[in-house]
């Protein structure tokens, strides 16, 4: 994991990737707690049997549960532990390029995105990729955004 402490060190670190997280399976279950979370029930996600017929041979799991994964995966790339604090700014350019099939494993490789000098401290963005094993596409691909107040 990749220790991000020096405020800086980050301007430095733009564009430069930061590592690849390990992998997740995405089971049924976690889709179906998602869904109830959420109150997202539709069948392609939660109706085994009926989309065992549909387009993708299966369930998939919901784009908003795998961009929700995104804060686990990222800490096992890296930890921001900047003094002051840290604060989750929002999310661009959100795409799900392809479905992430239940049963297949996923992973976050991350990029360092602009480094930003605010009035009062930082903002960064960090691009995670999220890649499925097997998969040329990624199911995800986000560009997060976080304040670095002091």
């Amino acid at each position: 994991m990749r220790v991000l402490d020096d405020l800086d060190q980050l301007t430095g670190l733009a564009g430069d990737e930061l590592g690849v997280s390990d992998w997740l399976e995405i089971d049924q279950d976690r889709v179906d707690r998602f869904a109830d979370a959420t109150g997202d029930h539709q069948w392609i996600h939660v109706d085994v049997v009926r989309a065992a017929a549909g387009p993708f041979g299966g369930t998939i799991a919901h784009g908003y549960l795998t961009l929700s994964l995104i804060p686990f995966l990222g800490s096992q790339v890296f930890s921001l532990e900047t003094p002051g604090a840290k604060l989750n700014y929002g999310v661009n350019k959100v795409r799900f390029p392809t479905p992430v099939r239940v049963g297949s494993r996923i992973r976050s490789r991350v990029v360092m995105g602009q480094v930003s000098d605010l009035p009062r401290g930082k903002q960064l963005t960090f691009r995670h990729t999220i890649e499925i094993e097997g998969e040329d596409k990624p199911g995800c691909v986000a560009e997060t955004v976080v304040l670095l107040l002091p």
